[in-house]
C-alpha cells in the first residue's frame, strides 16, 4: 500500500498550485476590469453600467488578497511537511512540491515567505 505521507504531500501540493493559479487569474481578471471600466468612461457609457463595472472591479480586487492569504496559508503547510518529511526527499512527488514551492514564492510578499 503508498505511503499515506506521499498521499497528503501530492493533495497539499495541489492546493499550492491551485491557489497560485487562482491568484494570478483573478490579478488577470482586475487589470482587464479595469481596462473595461476606462473604456466605458471614455466611451460616455451610462453611469448605471459604468458604476456596475465598477463593483466587478473591486470584487476582482478583494479576492486578489484573499486568495494570498490562503495560498500563504498553504505553501508554509507543505513547507512545515517537507521539512518533516526529509527521508522521502528522493521521491518525485517530494521534488514535484518542492518545484510547486518554488514557483508559488513569486505569488507571495518577499517578507511573509522568508
Amino acid at each position: 500500500m503508498a505511503d499515506p505521507r506521499i498521499r497528503t504531500i501530492k493533495i497539499k501540493t495541489g492546493v499550492v498550485k491551485r491557489l497560485a493559479k487562482e491568484k494570478t487569474v483573478y490579478e488577470r481578471e482586475a487589470e482587464q476590469q479595469k481596462i473595461r471600466v476606462e473604456k466605458f468612461k471614455k466611451d460616455g457609457k451610462d453611469e448605471y453600467e459604468i458604476r456596475k463595472q465598477e463593483e466587478v472591479l473591486n470584487e476582482s480586487h478583494m479576492m486578489v488578497p484573499d486568495c494570498q492569504r490562503k495560498l500563504l496559508a498553504a505553501f508554509e503547510e507543505l513547507r512545515n511537511i517537507l521539512e518533516v518529511e526529509q527521508d522521502l526527499k528522493e521521491t518525485e512527488d517530494y521534488l514535484a512540491a518542492h518545484r510547486a514551492l518554488e514557483e508559488a514564492k513569486a505569488q507571495l510578499p518577499i517578507a511573509e515567505v522568508c
